[in-house]
């Protein structure tokens, strides 16, 4: 099944990433939100929606400096220019409506936080019955150790076109990208719809996806994780 085939089945196609203010997704926030909504037309990715919001922090809470180091994010621009968690979740019900594929690098994190986000907000309906895609556990099954997005980038030749920046919308591009030469290097991407691996050595971090399968992942590539 080629990637136009697989978009075929969805009336979109939304590839997305999140900076957040920490690893625990039960405490920390997310501070950035993009993504892209896809449709395949006449063999081409056609972009129906791009999104980039930054995302205000509850009241009292403070943005750890390592963060804004890391991703160039400041406690005065979520202040300045960030939206609502509200109006996040508004947005994504209305991205989310009908028959949405996601599709992330490291995917349970983001819907990780997503799902504690919008259940918050009493709108977690909106990610109800959609399918799933990991970038992550398709390069695990492909390429040696590591496996960042920044290692995605290196193995594909990619340097020249995205940059893993430790911004949202930068990673949606890349990962956009990734997918594609994933699609070229092998025909098997829809085998891993709502099939997410793990590291066994260290579990699936925090809590299932019901209508996930997880997988415990190691370094032996002998057989595909859907074998």
């Amino acid at each position: 099944m080629s990637l136009q085939q697989l978009f075929s089945q969805y009336d979109s196609v939304m590839v997305l990433d999140t900076e957040t203010s920490g690893l625990d997704f039960q405490r920390e926030e997310i501070i950035e939100f993009a993504c892209a909504c896809l449709r395949m037309e006449d063999g081409q990715l056609q972009t129906l929606r791009e999104y980039d919001e930054l995302i205000r922090l509850s009241d009292g809470k403070r943005l750890d400096p390592y963060i804004t180091k890391l991703t160039g994010i400041s406690e005065a621009a979520l202040c300045a220019q960030g939206i609502s968690k509200q109006q996040l979740c508004a947005d994504l019900s209305q991205m989310l409506s009908g028959n949405v594929l996601i599709v992330a690098y490291n995917t349970h994190f983001d819907l990780s936080f997503m799902f504690y986000l919008l259940q918050r907000e009493n709108a977690a309906q909106c990610l109800r019955g959609k399918d799933k895609l990991d970038l992550l556990t398709v390069y695990r099954d492909r390429h040696d150790y590591p496996h960042k997005l920044k290692n995605a980038i290196e193995v594909y030749r990619l340097q020249d076109r995205v940059v893993n920046s430790h911004r949202a919308i930068d990673d949606v591009k890349a990962t956009i990208e990734v997918m594609k030469e994933m699609d070229a290097e092998c025909d098997d991407l829809h085998r891993y719809i709502n099939l997410f691996g793990y590291n066994p050595k260290y579990g699936v971090q925090g809590h299932r996806i019901s209508s996930v399968r997880y997988l415990p992942q190691g370094f032996d590539r002998r057989k595909k994780l859907y074998e």
